[in-house]
């Protein structure tokens, strides 16, 4: 407990990082600290599901002695951290999720991690995941089932559910994962946290990818997730900048970002759209929030949306998306993705037939597709000439109900008492991703149901410190995260 009342495991890392540097708490006391709620909370979330505890604490002791000599590390010294188990640690596994990858023991830290304890965390367990990272739900055969911490019953998100749930739960400072299909962005909005998935490329993958995978995959990215939005910020300056042998040439200079109050942004709003059944709960809060942005000064534009058909930015973000992931497929399920691409009707756009077709495309026809993507670009370039951001849904509904039967393609969610397909809501993820945009996911409340949700800021091809700014001000003029009962 802070001078203030606060509880410690519910600031955010960089208000951890200021008490440790003025010596209010102590490294390995922070650490402990968040030890013990994890023993305590942890069995009912399963949210950490790889605990280094001893190797932490040798970390922290050479943190506070650090300290001592009047040596701080970086930014975040001293902040317990943990991260998605995608994540190469040396010395734990990495799995992603796959029964046949349980013994796939990192033999040293990935890129960001590394960068990370350059500036100061404390690293010490990682965080649950769904199987291959492809699920907006956190559950695997090899780690069991994580709980939203809001309600166990339903879904904390995928494929950073763990992250985002000990984040909420006040288990660990700050989290970082991984996006493909709103990975950080709907763990965000199910558990009421921020998240930030970064302009495409700007943070390196290695050290995150499948053995035998060197080359990042499209669309694909990492970032953090965190309790403050200054947090996205620090965290995304620590693990962005380019990796060898792009470094001898070049450093990234992401444009500085002078808007803070509400009237300094001139925003679109787009809180529905045709591909994705949108339920009402969640509609009436984000409307609810955008009229207190507007009421507060943030200047709003009636705008038709930054493309002209976003139904076909939907199918472009589809057929690109499952090319990316089916290169993780083996030659059996290629050949049988084919055949059934093969004997299908042209004119079946079914997520299932999209998928076939994807995953066994031509490079001649992925390239067709590609060239779409650089049109759709060019319309997105053109909106953010009168609009600073756009904001919009991170999904289709508040978090849903565990659901783990069957294949995802054929799962269904409650929209508005009635269900609708699962996979329908990577509409909104795909949005900013296809065309490879800075997207933060900031908490907009709670819901009328008492579940928190998020609103989708995105911004223009590297403006990742506009969206992040934004959602600063979110947090200060109406309010940021909120934790969940039952975790004092």
């Amino acid at each position: 407990m802070t001078n203030d009342g606060t509880d410690l495991h519910y600031l955010s890392a960089t208000a951890l990082a200021e008490l440790v540097r003025s010596r209010k708490v102590g490294c390995l006391e922070l650490l402990d600290h968040f030890l013990d709620r994890v023993q305590r909370h942890n069995p009912t979330l399963n949210a950490i599901i790889v605990l280094m505890a001893e190797q932490a604490r040798e970390c922290a002791r050479e943190a506070d002695a650090e300290l001592a000599r009047g040596d701080v590390r970086g930014p975040l010294h001293g902040v317990p951290m943990t991260i998605k188990e995608s994540f190469d640690v040396a010395g734990t596994p990495s799995t992603w999720g796959v029964p046949e990858l349980r013994d796939n023991v990192a033999t040293e830290d990935s890129l960001a991690v590394r960068r990370l304890k350059q500036a100061g965390v404390t690293l010490f367990g990682k965080t649950n995941v769904p199987l291959m990272l492809s699920d907006w739900q956190s559950f695997n055969e090899i780690y069991g089932t994580t709980g939203n911490p809001w309600n166990t019953a339903l879904t904390p998100g995928g494929s950073s559910g763990g992250s985002a749930a000990a984040l909420a739960a006040g288990l660990t400072g700050i989290e970082a994962g991984s996006d493909i299909g709103a990975s950080i962005r709907n763990p965000a909005h199910y558990c009421g946290v921020f998240g930030h998935k970064p302009t495409y490329a700007i943070l390196p993958l290695t050290g995150h990818a499948l053995p035998g995978s060197p080359v990042p995959p499209d669309i694909s990215v990492i970032g953090p997730l965190a309790r403050g939005a200054d947090d996205l910020e620090t965290a995304t300056r620590i693990m962005a900048g380019p990796d060898t042998p792009d470094n001898a040439g070049w450093t990234l200079d992401l444009p500085a970002e002078t808007r803070s109050a509400p009237g300094d942004f001139t925003v679109g709003v787009m809180l529905e759209a045709s591909p994705c059944a949108q339920d009402n709960e969640l509609t009436d809060q984000l409307q609810a929030t955008v009229d207190r942005l507007a009421a507060a000064g943030v200047r709003i534009r009636e705008t038709p949306g930054p493309v002209r058909d976003p139904a076909r930015a939907h199918l472009v973000y589809l057929m690109l998306l499952r090319a990316a992931t089916g290169s993780r497929l083996p030659a059996s399920q290629i050949a049988e993705h084919r055949a059934r691409a093969e004997a299908s009707d042209p004119d079946d756009l079914s997520y299932g037939s999209i998928v076939d077709r994807a995953v066994t495309m031509s490079h001649q026809e992925w390239q067709a597709w590609n060239d779409e993507r650089a049109l759709l670009c060019r319309e997105w370039a053109g909106f953010f000439e009168s609009c600073d951001l756009l904001l919009t849904p991170v999904a289709a509904s508040a978090a849903f109900p565990h659901d783990h039967e069957g294949e995802r393609a054929d799962r269904v969610i409650p929209i508005n008492g009635s269900s609708e397909p699962t996979v329908d809501q990577l509409f909104w993820a795909g949005f900013p991703g296809v065309v490879y945009l800075p997207a933060t996911a900031a908490p907009a409340g709670l819901t009328r149901s008492g579940l928190p949700c998020g609103l989708q800021i995105i911004g223009p091809h590297l403006a990742d410190l506009r969206t992040i700014a934004f959602a600063r001000m979110m947090e200060r003029e109406i309010g940021g995260f909120v934790p969940p009962e039952g975790y004092a």
